[in-house]
């Protein structure tokens, strides 16, 4: 965010507008004083800024900061006259009205923007529920990893110790790699080839230092939404539980995981192909942002 200056503050008083944020320097250049007032509710009548799409980078109570994907990063004040939604479904016509704590860093998101003197204030933010629940996964299964094996983390190697202590509250991860085992028709069992692919990521994620494990269930769209969704987490569940007994991986190197349902097809689900291409769980091979390409 670029605050407005002092002199910009005094012409938006002047013309009756709402104050923005304005910062005053001293005669130390790094002696920064930033002075902020209420972000207006009203938010008619104001120009419109521009668009952004990226990921949520930081936030600090009605500020959020936008990520691009070029690199270029972008703050935005939240009004409570901002709407935050999450959509899905057909055509996205499924919304879910969201608060501002639950943007969280790392979750993709477009952002529509009005001009507020030299800042810009979020009249809309707009995401995907399937990033939403991604998003939420991801934090909730990093706190949870580290709450529940705390003893175990502690007999690792220094490597671990690192990813242990900065990792707790980052949400920002790099794909490493994914393998997709598939399914037939209502069913949750791995065949032969599914287990030899699997082992087969564990030993390239073991290559990978502080690397961790992310397993996401999907249906084809055959069957109601419920049943879906239980069958995506059984196919899931089944997964994690050969990973760890099968293929030796720590429990604690495995996020929690989830279902997705019929959501996020990978192929067309009106054809018997598509539909065999959708019955299946994603693996894939995690690395924090914060240490990736530490230890070793």
């Amino acid at each position: 965010m670029h605050p407005m200056k002092s002199s910009a503050l005094l012409l938006a008083a002047a013309a009756a507008a709402l104050a923005a944020p304005a910062i005053a320097q001293g005669n130390n250049a790094n002696d920064r004083i930033t002075v902020t007032a209420d972000v207006p509710s009203d938010l008619g009548g104001m120009t419109a800024g521009p668009d952004l799409e990226g990921y949520v980078s930081a936030r600090n109570g009605n500020r959020v900061q936008i990520t691009s994907e070029d690199g270029s990063i972008h703050e935005v004040w939240l009004s409570s006259s901002s709407q935050i939604r999450a959509t899905g479904g057909f055509l996205g016509t499924r919304r879910t009205a969201l608060t501002r704590e639950q943007l969280i860093n790392g979750m993709l998101v477009n952002v529509e923007t009005l001009n507020w003197g030299d800042s810009l204030i979020a009249s809309t933010v707009r995401m995907r529920n399937s990033d939403l629940r991604t998003a939420n996964m991801i934090r909730n299964g990093t706190n949870q990893r580290f709450s529940q094996n705390e003893a175990a983390i502690e007999e690792n190697a220094l490597a671990t110790e690192a990813l242990r202590g900065r990792m707790g509250d980052i949400d920002q991860y790099n794909i490493r790699g994914t393998t997709n085992v598939y399914f037939d028709t209502g069913r949750w069992q791995l065949s032969p080839s599914a287990e030899s692919e699997l082992c087969a990521l564990v030993e390239q994620a073991n290559g990978i230092n502080n690397s961790l494990l992310l397993v996401v269930g999907y249906t084809d769209d055959v069957g109601d939404e419920d049943y879906n969704q239980e069958l995506s987490e059984r196919r899931a569940g089944r997964v994690v539980n050969f990973l760890q007994q099968r293929c030796r991986w720590a429990p604690w190197r495995m996020l929690s995981p989830t279902g997705m349902a019929e959501s996020d097809p990978t192929a067309d689900n009106s054809t018997p192909e598509g539909r065999a291409q959708n019955r299946r769980v994603s693996v894939n091979i995690l690395v924090s942002k914060a240490v990736d390409g530490l230890g070793g």
